[in-house]
């Protein structure tokens, strides 16, 4: 399956994202600390971004097969990137806050259905990545 998405430099380092299927669009923005102003998103944030609703989406759909309610799941992400060059992300921290009452004997199917997700694993082996169960 493929998904076109459509991006438009507006200018001062701020790009324009639009998803195909569904017209939703999203605006990205440069750090303060590279030269951007910081209003919104920066494609970096979007990694770390995609990388927590990921594992919440291969959550739910754990839920969904196990019949459980995961309302109420959370995840917090905290990007941390290099202090050299080139400048890249060295560093995705998930604190992964489950919602109360889940069985214990499905941790670890939960566990490694969130390492499986698509976008865990398709960042780069040097991107160290820490996902921290809150159960």
């Amino acid at each position: 399956m493929s998904v076109k998405i459509s991006c438009e430099y507006l200018g001062d380092l701020r790009v324009r994202a639009t998803h195909g299927p569904s017209g939703t669009v999203l605006i990205t923005d440069a750090p303060v600390d590279n030269q951007g102003k910081g209003e919104s998103f920066s494609p970096t944030d979007l990694t770390a971004t995609s990388l927590a609703t990921c594992i919440m989406t291969i959550l739910g759909i754990q839920a969904k097969g196990l019949n459980l309610d995961f309302r109420g799941l959370r995840v917090e992400v905290e990007k941390h990137m290099t202090a050299q060059s080139p400048r890249r992300i060295a560093k995705l921290e998930a604190a992964i806050h489950m919602p109360a009452g889940i069985a214990e004997e499905l941790h670890d199917r939960l566990i490694r259905a969130a390492n499986a997700c698509p976008v865990k694993q398709s960042l780069h082996p040097d991107v160290e990545i820490v996902l921290m169960w809150v159960w």
